[in-house]
């Protein structure tokens, strides 16, 4: 099959609580800069937001603080996007935060979320926000700043709320203020078995398991260093496909709530990640990968 023919419809589809997206979706984050930091190309980076709604990718993840000197991950979605189509989904995050230097700021408070959501709104051109994702720093309590986004969507700001990077007790806490549409957390292949416990536990409630670093693994770029697992290359190779194909494959077999975010800046790789979903692992395989990754996170 022609990857360039494949389109993000291949993996199926989820319900963010009443949006309906393509499982294969699109993280913006890395339009916006370089590997090597240097600034992204404005056009190029337009192209590939334009390709993979073309392909068929209906959800997009960004947040305000995915920017560099020259570009904004969300002006680009706007430039590149709008008027938006109407079944496209955009989610951001909300919480950390950087001044215009790019160096961090400490996390965002309850009183201090609604700006970064106004900000949001602005840089994308919206009057709403499809859904929020509150970005976690911590085991400390996170009751008064979702329920600082939970009155953001009750005014009609915010259509569906998120938690990210959170541990089974924040969800708790969260469920009891608000209902939450998805989870988007550090998973992929060498999870620890409570991240695999944290991914079904979400499955159960109907709620949507967002990886990320689902490509590289332990949080680095998988074959960053020249260093790939034997294991998936091996299985990469007996299905003409890459390494990352594979990962996001696995990834994608883990429920049918699992969503993945693949991001890029580079038009073959998007095409390259919207095809992984029409990857079919079989079960010997899946076996193999996991008996040949190490638990490292």
């Amino acid at each position: 099959m022609n990857p360039e023919s494949i389109t993000a419809a291949v993996a199926g589809t989820w319900e963010l609580g009443d949006l309906v997206v393509n499982r294969i979706g699109f993280g913006a984050m890395r339009l916006t800069a370089n590997a090597d930091g240097t600034p992204s190309d404005r056009d190029r980076a337009i192209a590939v937001l334009r390709r993979a709604v073309e392909l068929g990718v209906n959800h997009i993840d960004t947040a305000a603080f995915y920017f560099s000197p020259l570009r904004s991950a969300n002006e680009l979605i706007n430039r590149a996007l709008a008027p938006y189509p109407d079944d496209l989904v955009i989610t951001t995050k909300v919480g950390p935060g950087k001044d215009p230097s790019g160096a961090w700021l400490p996390p965002a408070g309850p009183e201090q979320l609604r700006g970064q959501v106004e900000e949001n709104l602005r840089q994308l051109g919206r009057d709403h926000l499809d859904v929020v994702n509150l970005r976690v720093h911590g085991p400390d309590s996170i009751a008064e700043r979702f329920g600082a986004l939970a009155e953001l969507r009750d005014a009609g700001l915010i259509r569906h709320l998120g938690i990210s990077n959170v541990r089974p007790k924040h969800l708790a806490e969260a469920l009891a203020i608000a209902p939450v549409v998805c989870v988007q957390n550090r998973y992929g292949l060498g999870a620890s078995p409570e991240r695999h416990e944290f991914l079904r536990a979400c499955g159960e409630r109907g709620i949507a398991f967002v990886p990320f670093f689902a490509i590289a693994g332990d949080g680095r770029e998988a074959g960053a260093s020249g260093a790939e697992n034997d294991e998936v290359l091996a299985v990469a190779r007996a299905h003409g496909a890459t390494a990352a194909q594979v990962r996001l494959a696995w990834t994608l077999l883990r429920g049918p709530h699992v969503l993945a975010i693949p991001g890029t800046g580079d038009p073959d790789h998007l095409v390259a990640n919207v095809a992984a979903g029409a990857l079919r692992l079989s079960e010997d395989e899946i076996a193999r990968l996991e008996r040949g990754t190490p638990v490292t996170f």
